[in-house]
């Protein structure tokens, strides 16, 4: 094996830049050429690269986004496009590919596999709703970020005295995943967690919110993920309900910014060196991760092909944090 490429996918995730340093500093050290496609698949499909030294990822471990760029294109899934990019690969000589990204992302690279191309995947997105890893890149920072906006909000929720509470609905990112939410909760002072994978129970939030506020309480703080509906429709049927104004913040894609965490700074050095080790070794059709708190690599297959369970065990955690 001589050289290897690597490419960033889908939505940007924090420590995607950390997760290229080590995909370079790894391949340099088993004196691999690395070439970063730009733009992810796009990148296949308009043959757009440049060669990646220690020099060019020396500093971007605390680095959010990804310097190689990342998008996503429909081109990559037609006949024509795929075969585009299978003849860019074939011309850039290139021995394997780490792609790092998320579920879409991993898809794309199994039809690399498919195709005859040695892929290993590296799970980047800050929705955590990837099959074979405990944590995806970018994560952690994602979390860290709505509790620091939770933290927020209660400075000023706790300092304003007013004739009724004041209640606030804090819309996270993840798509059909409730992880960002669920661990926000966790880490947060929270009233009430929506997320897609479970039925909104109004009358459980707003007899818990009632409830405290008999106790004296004069605010109440509800996160909700995005896959559960619109903002808008959930604060006006709490305000139906309780009889007051509900103040809404979307968090959106300051989510997916900033520096990354050093948990996630770890994270990615971790997959990103594991990913190169394994297209050293001879692997193929993998994906690495983290599980039990070690590095493993499992099948890209597998990671395709199964939903990644559902955390009962932290989703009952927060119905006791929340009470």
């Amino acid at each position: 094996m001589k050289k290897i490429g690597v490419l960033t996918s889908g939505g940007d995730a924090p420590g995607m830049n950390a997760t290229l340093r080590a995909v370079v500093k790894a391949g340099t050290y088993h004196n691999l050429e690395v070439l970063g496609i730009e733009a992810g698949y796009i990148g296949l499909l308009e043959n757009r690269f440049r060669k990646l030294d220690i020099l060019d990822v020396e500093e971007i471990v605390s680095y959010g986004g990804t310097i190689i760029k990342t998008g996503r294109t429909k081109e990559f899934q037609s006949e024509v496009g795929f075969k585009k990019a299978l003849a860019n690969i074939k011309s850039l000589e290139l021995d394997g590919l780490v792609v790092i990204g998320g579920n879409g992302s991993m898809k794309g690279a199994q039809k690399l596999v498919d195709a005859g191309v040695k892929v290993i995947g590296v799970p980047g997105t800050i929705d955590n709703d990837i099959t074979g890893t405990d944590y995806a890149i970018g994560f952690d920072t994602a979390c860290n970020i709505v509790t620091n906006t939770v933290d927020r909000i209660l400075d000023t929720a706790t300092s304003l005295v007013g004739d009724t509470p004041r209640v606030f609905v804090i819309e996270v990112m993840g798509r059909n995943s409730g992880e960002i939410a669920i661990t926000s909760t966790l880490a947060g002072s929270v009233d009430a967690l929506l997320i897609p994978e479970q039925e909104v129970d109004y009358d459980e939030i707003t007899n818990n919110l009632k409830r405290k506020f008999e106790m004296g309480k004069n605010y109440g703080i509800i996160l909700m993920a995005e896959g559960v509906g619109k903002v808008d429709d959930i604060s006006r049927e709490l305000e139906m309900r309780l009889g007051f104004k509900v103040r809404e913040t979307l968090l959106g894609h300051q989510q997916r910014g900033g520096r990354p965490t050093a948990f996630d700074r770890v994270l990615a050095s971790k997959l990103g060196a594991e990913a190169v080790n394994q297209l050293v070794k001879g692997e193929n059709a993998k994906m690495v991760g983290v599980r039990n708190n070690v590095v493993e690599a499992v099948d890209l297959e597998v990671v395709n092909s199964e939903q990644k369970k559902f955390n009962d065990k932290n989703y009952t955690l927060t119905k006791m944090i929340c009470y």
